[in-house]
This record gives structure tokens, sequence and C-alpha cells, in this order.
């Protein structure tokens, strides 16, 4: 058989021959992929060191005609122009770095959360995105405190109007607890509405301060139980407030009649 520079043959479990193709630029030694025939990976093999020793070669030059799939591209060229290598698609920038998903599917992140990223792998679904961490997917906008039911514009806003760019910068965060949305009022006053919902959205009540809404919805939630509702709740936890704070807090917000005076169906299912 001849020899292809690059290309290593191994065997699958089955008895399936399949060829590795491989390089080594900067003492690091880089897998390529596996492919079906010594062809294909030494295409793979002669498209890496392209990339690497080809300083104009830039990402948005890539097609599907490349031996090389999109994202070892990206890490390639990485490595080329900024001296890491990264298994995912990440490329560095100044003050951040792009993750991508493919050539015009680009996410933004601060440099803080570049070992976090390099280490797990960005999934999409719609417009939501993901991270395979110890076999979960977890959900990246919860890393910077946005809630799953978090509404875009209205819980929360990208300032620059980019949905992909999550620095933290980037992100404000309108609404931080359960239940709790800050809402204009007709004489253009703002106050926060504290919804719960039973068989339907009940309002607990309007209040002027996001203490004062996230601790009434708690003790919605505790009248609720109270009253035979077995639905689980979260709670919201606020950071920064002494017990004794919470407790006169707490005693003195009042809840809509609405949920003191609920009652659940006699049906075992009160959901």
């Amino acid at each position: 058989m001849k020899h292809y520079e690059g290309v290593f043959s191994s065997v699958r479990k089955n008895g399936e021959i399949y060829f590795r193709a491989s390089l080594t630029y900067r003492r690091k030694h880089i897998s390529l992929g596996s492919y079906k025939c010594p062809e294909a990976a030494h295409a793979a093999y002669s498209e890496g060191l392209r990339l690497l020793n080809s300083p104009r070669t830039a990402l948005d030059e890539y097609t599907e005609e490349s031996p090389l799939p999109f994202e070892k591209w990206v890490s390639l060229i990485n490595f080329r122009d900024n001296g890491i290598y990264f298994g995912n698609p990440i490329y560095m920038g100044q003050k951040l770095f792009y993750y991508y998903l493919s050539p015009t599917h680009v996410l933004k992140f601060d440099l803080d959360d570049l070992f976090y990223y390099s280490s797990h792998k960005i999934m999409c679904r719609g417009s939501h995105y993901f991270a395979a961490d110890y076999g979960l997917q977890v959900s990246i906008a919860s890393r910077y405190g946005i809630k799953p039911y978090a509404r875009e514009g209205k819980d929360f806003r990208f300032i620059n109007n980019d949905p992909t760019d999550f620095r933290r910068e980037n992100l404000e965060i309108l609404n931080l607890y359960h239940g709790v949305s800050r809402e204009r009022q007709k004489n253009g006053q703002y106050l926060y509405t504290v919804r719960i919902h039973i068989r339907g959205n009940y309002i607990v009540g309007r209040y002027p301060s996001e203490w004062e809404a996230a601790i009434a919805y708690n003790k919605a939630i505790d009248i609720l139980k109270k009253n035979g509702v077995t639905r689980h709740y979260i709670p919201n936890y606020i950071e920064g407030l002494s017990p004794s704070r919470y407790a006169d807090i707490y005693t003195k917000v009042t809840v809509s009649p609405k949920i003191t005076d609920y009652r659940p169906p006699t049906s075992p299912n009160n959901r």
C-alpha cells in the first residue's frame, strides 16, 4: 500500500479499517480526524499544513469542499495566529473570543469565559444555546443570570441588540427574580408586578421595590402550599438581605385575596 505522509491506519472493533490524519506543529500533535480512505486522510493532512503555513488564509475563505471540517479550520487558524490550540472552534480576538458554530453563526464571549468554553462544546437548538457538562445540557444563558423562563426584552436584553454577544458588558438583567417583572404604569411610574402560575397566571400584587416583589412571590408560594397546592415552585433567594429585614418585609407585604383564598380543585391533579 502506498505510504501517505500524516496518515495512519487503524482497525475498528468490527474489523473495519479506517485512516487517521494528524500533524505536528510547534511541537503540538494535532489530530485531524478519521477517514474511510488514505487519500481523504492525506488531503486533510495537506490542508492542515497549508492553513498553518499560509498566514493570509482567513476563516471566511472556508468552503464545503475543504477536506477538513470547519471546526478544525477555526482551531488550526487560531493556533497559527495566536499560538494556542483549542479542540473547540474558538478564535481569539482582542479582549474577547469568538466561538464558531458555523461560518456565519458566531458567539462572542469575555476572555474570563475562555477556560470554560475551551473544554465545553456549545450546541444550538433554535435560539437556545447549551453546553455539554458532565453528560447534561446546561443552558449558556444560566451562566449569566438569565432564568430559564426569561423573555428577551422583558426580563433581559442585549445592550447592542446582538443576541450572539454574551459578553457581560452587553447583558442587562431586567428582572432578577421568579415571577417578577418591572412594568410601567399608566401614570408613567414603574412598579414590580408579581405573577404566579397555578392553573393559569394569577397576579399576586404590584410593589414599589424589587425586594418586596420577590418576597411577595415567596409568600404566595407559602400560602398556596398551606392551602393544599402541590405544584413545585422555586422560591426567590434575595442576596444581601438580612434575615430580620427579610422577615419584616415578609410580614408587611400584602398578597392578593385571589391567592390567599385559592383552594385547589378536588381532583388529585391540581396542576
